[in-house]
């Protein structure tokens, strides 16, 4: 496992955009410019830029219908974009589909759980290999001996990534019979399965208590650390992303109205406007896991 990864400052990019200090030397591994889609001629999303540091957790916030869901839609091409552009690790994605999308290295998870309720908790990870089982259908079929090694590989990283959450023990349980939170667990677990560069979690903590989002802020931290990989989140508890988030961008309307590090986004007029109404003031988040920081 790799070393606790800090936060550090963020620091501007051409673009105009700002990623961790730490990712400065490397490319973004996400780059997106000027994305918009319509429906109908509405504009559901328009002129979202944004970069991503390679090992950034980075939140995207805004009221609810501001667009924000639609975006990870287009990032995972559930979505095709009426215009711009979206670059992954450098790399053009605008030909790709959802599944091409997968394989290229985003995952992501969503606000409503979606596991095979009906399965063991091995099988919903092995389904997150599937991009690398190493058989083909013939010898699935007829149970050759590359079958045999194939499902040995398989199992094995299952076991390792439900160990690194604490969860070999429930590897036989049925997916549907976990306590909430361990099927949040799950969920990432699965999407982790894929190797992805890029996680996408979409209201994480929807319907957790706090204790149950104390325990995925370092899950999430975790995650970061172990893989080295970027993490964006939509998320409307406001400790956890300013807890976490080291960049957070702010859509109302589809449009993107104020990027910065937690503590600009606090301040920040429009942001206040947004969520408030017109009213001074600045939004108050209580941070327990840094009492240093505003209460």
């Amino acid at each position: 496992m790799n070393s606790e990864i800090k936060k550090t400052k963020m620091v501007p990019l051409p673009s105009q955009s700002i990623i961790p200090e730490r990712d400065i030397a490397q490319k973004p591994i996400l780059e997106v410019s000027r994305l918009g889609i319509n429906f109908g001629g509405l504009a559901a999303v328009e002129d979202f830029n944004i970069a991503v540091g390679p090992t950034e957790i980075c939140g995207i916030i805004g009221p609810n219908g501001a667009g924000k869901t639609t975006i990870f839609n287009l990032l995972t091409k559930v979505y095709q974009p009426t215009s711009g552009a979206i670059l992954l690790d450098g790399q053009d994605t605008s030909n790709m589909n959802t599944v091409q999308i997968n394989q290229a290295g985003i995952a992501r998870t969503f606000q409503n759980i979606r596991l095979f309720p009906s399965l063991s908790v091995e099988d919903n990870v092995k389904i997150g290999l599937h991009n690398q089982i190493g058989y083909n259908m013939v010898s699935g079929i007829f149970r050759l001996p590359a079958f045999f090694s194939g499902e040995r590989r398989a199992r094995k990283r299952v076991m390792e990534l439900l160990d690194i959450f604490d969860m070999t023990h429930l590897a036989s349980h049925r997916a549907g019979s976990l306590p909430y939170g361990a099927q949040r667990r799950l969920e990432l677990i699965r999407a982790l399965a894929t190797n992805p560069k890029l996680l996408l979690l979409d209201e994480p903590a929807a319907g957790m208590n706090p204790s149950e989002t104390e325990e995925l802020m370092s899950n999430i931290e975790k995650i970061r650390d172990s893989f080295q990989i970027a993490i964006m989140l939509i998320e409307h508890d406001m400790r956890l992303v300013m807890g976490i988030c080291e960049g957070i961008a702010v859509i109302n309307y589809g449009k993107i109205i104020a990027k910065g590090t937690p503590e600009e986004i606090q301040k920040n007029p429009l942001v206040i406007e947004a969520y408030l109404g017109k009213k001074k003031g600045k939004i108050h988040v209580k941070r327990d896991r840094d009492p240093g920081l505003l209460q």
